[in-house]
């Protein structure tokens, strides 16, 4: 699958989710496929997604949280997933995009996410899957997190997207204003 037909699938399986999405080529794939208010795009902090995501869910209980993540981004802050699986928020859902890359800052690979999806099981997610297509998305999402979804997706052969417009100011003007309601 290529990552923008995997971000696509997740938009539409959660469509009103507030979305955190990791610094570089996600965040601007999930801005080139649809800009939204309910759309934070990290800037320039890799591995940070998933935190800010967390304080997110567990501030705003009664919306759908989701963290769009790299594999790189991931494994940089693997850390992270303690604390979520700890704090157990169950409005969030960690779609982690596995490339095999970092995408972003030249095509270095990375250390693989084999068992990942066992590990945080055991660091406390509710659930923890592998998807492979559309068919398996949409029967395997449960209703209750924290769920780490991990999507393995092609290497990407197309011309990279426009960067976002917006800057960080922006982005947090936004995205405050739509969770607030």
């Amino acid at each position: 699958m290529r990552k923008d037909e995997a971000i696509k699938l997740v938009l539409e399986k959660f469509p009103s989710a507030y979305v955190v999405s990791t610094c570089g080529h996600i965040s601007r794939d999930l801005y080139n496929i649809r800009d939204r208010k309910e759309h934070f795009y990290m800037v320039g902090s890799m591995g940070i997604a998933a935190p800010v995501a967390l304080g997110l869910a567990l501030t705003n209980s009664n919306k759908q949280i989701l963290i769009l993540d790299g594999d790189g981004s991931f494994l940089m802050n693997l850390g992270v997933t303690s604390m979520i699986g700890e704090q157990k928020p169950t409005n969030l859902i960690h779609v982690v995009l596995d490339n095999a890359m970092h995408e972003s800052t030249g095509g270095q690979r990375t250390i693989g996410m084999d068992g990942m999806t066992t590990a945080v099981l055991s660091m406390g997610y509710k659930h923890g899957m592998k998807i492979h297509n559309h068919q398996e998305l949409q029967q395997a999402i449960p209703d209750e997190g924290p769920v780490l979804i991990h999507m393995k997706i092609e290497p990407r052969t197309e011309k990279i997207g426009k960067r976002v417009e917006w800057t960080p100011q922006q982005i947090l003007s936004r995205f405050s204003a739509a969770i607030k309601g």
